[in-house]
């Protein structure tokens, strides 16, 4: 059974309150894992796509009948962090094989009966029952109370995605977007030129350069329409059926980290410089 999953809005900076838990962000693929009454397993993507066929040895984890579980599949590189690059490449072929976990962090339904009205730390308390032992297969996410500014520069240290802090008494909001989560990305910065853009209006794209002549990927998001003028009023300089190419022009972004490939992951506009 699907359940559509309770959202997070962002936070530009992280926050010490006692009312909150800090839980580390994992770098992977949202997944909602279902056993009916008959213990028959599903596996759900965010958006309502069945994708148990893509994980078998997720299929046999020994979760009780009736419940219903939120949490993040990742892939853990050599260094022991979440991989994303080889999370997607697993989702994507049938013929990767590598090891996957769920990491989860909430329980929507324990014996049958939605406890999406129980306070956060209630179900951990449950989520705890539910899946005692962690293993290579499945695990539970940790958290502790309180203590993000501290849990955030921690991550930062480690070159990880981000945290998130929750309320202790949050409800789980399902299908919404949620004030009581928030996410704080652990975003990396780089001065780069945008170099030409894409022709077609509806698919925005500007291709990016880094300042030693390097690709550094397309950036498709976080442009305010005030600021696209600036390329699209730019001397073309060339073009082919997909790309006009102009004169330089230097820019701030924001990003997720590098891919393997050297390119920005998710670059955003911030100013021009």
């Amino acid at each position: 059974m699907f359940i559509s999953p309770m959202l997070l809005h962002k936070s530009d900076q992280p926050f010490d309150d006692t009312e909150y838990i800090s839980e580390l962000k994992l770098d992977g693929i949202r997944l909602i894992y279902s056993v009916d009454d008959t213990g028959k397993v599903r596996l759900y993507s965010r958006h309502n796509n069945e994708i148990t066929a893509k994980f078998p040895e997720l299929q046999n984890l020994s979760i009780p009948p009736g419940t219903v579980l939120d949490g993040e599949l990742i892939v853990s590189g050599n260094d022991g962090k979440p991989d994303f690059e080889a999370m997607m490449s697993r989702f994507m072929s049938s013929r990767d094989k590598t090891p996957v976990t769920f990491v989860t962090f909430d329980v929507i339904q324990h014996e049958g009966e939605r406890v999406t009205k129980l306070p956060l730390l209630e179900r951990k308390e449950l989520l705890a029952d539910i899946v005692p032992t962690d293993t290579a297969l499945i695990a539970k996410t940790q958290f502790i109370e309180g203590h993000g500014e501290a849990y955030f520069e921690a991550i930062k240290a480690q070159a990880l995605e981000g945290i998130v802090l929750k309320r202790k008494d949050s409800r789980y909001e399902v299908g919404k977007r949620s004030h009581s989560w928030l996410k704080v990305i652990n975003y990396q910065y780089a001065n780069v030129h945008v170099v030409g853009y894409r022709k077609q209006p509806k698919d925005f794209g500007w291709l990016l350069q880094f300042d030693d002549g390097r690709y550094a990927g397309v950036m498709e998001l976080g442009v305010p329409a005030k600021e696209r003028a600036k390329v699209y009023n730019s001397q073309i300089i060339s073009e082919n059926k997909d790309f006009a190419y102009i004169e330089p022009l230097k820019c701030r972004v924001k990003y997720r980290n590098l891919t393997k490939a050297g390119l920005l992951r998710l670059p955003s506009f911030l100013e021009w410089v």
